[in-house]
């Protein structure tokens, strides 16, 4: 079973409230940006047509890549939200409007709620990924 997982932060604290879980529905095998593309469009349609508040920036996990497929199904979802993404391993942060990423200083404060954001949705989804594997294994 796939899955992916969002965080919502405001004022840079968890907003639980924010946070879901979904399962891939369409995507066959391990397709990164496929399941990214899904998981964006079928969270910011449901927005848009039930008219809620949308976020003031959405922070994808990954790289160009991952960062394109997002933006590719807002664009179908119909809506316009700033977006970039982080990839973990140097922290580059891609921007849409950028052909090269921007890397900040390590300790940086507005790097650290961009891993914080990042790393609270791993950890909520690592929650949910052993709570599916414990009613799997009953």
């Amino acid at each position: 079973m796939r899955w992916a997982s969002m965080s919502c932060l405001v004022d840079g604290k968890p907003s639980k409230s924010g946070y879901r879980k979904f399962r891939i529905k369409t995507v066959q095998g391990r397709d990164d940006f496929a399941m990214i593309n899904e998981v964006v469009k079928r969270r910011y349609l449901r927005l848009r047509q039930e008219k809620s508040k949308m976020p003031d920036l959405i922070l994808i996990d990954g790289g160009k890549g991952q960062l394109n497929a997002a933006q590719d199904a807002l664009k179908t979802a119909g809506v316009s939200i700033p977006i970039i993404s982080l990839a973990k391993e140097n922290e580059e942060i891609y921007h849409p409007n950028l052909k090269s990423p921007i890397v900040l200083p390590k300790n940086n404060s507005a790097l650290k709620v961009l891993q914080y954001a990042r790393d609270e949705a791993h950890r909520f989804g690592v929650a949910y990924n052993r709570i599916l594997r414990k009613f799997s294994s009953d």
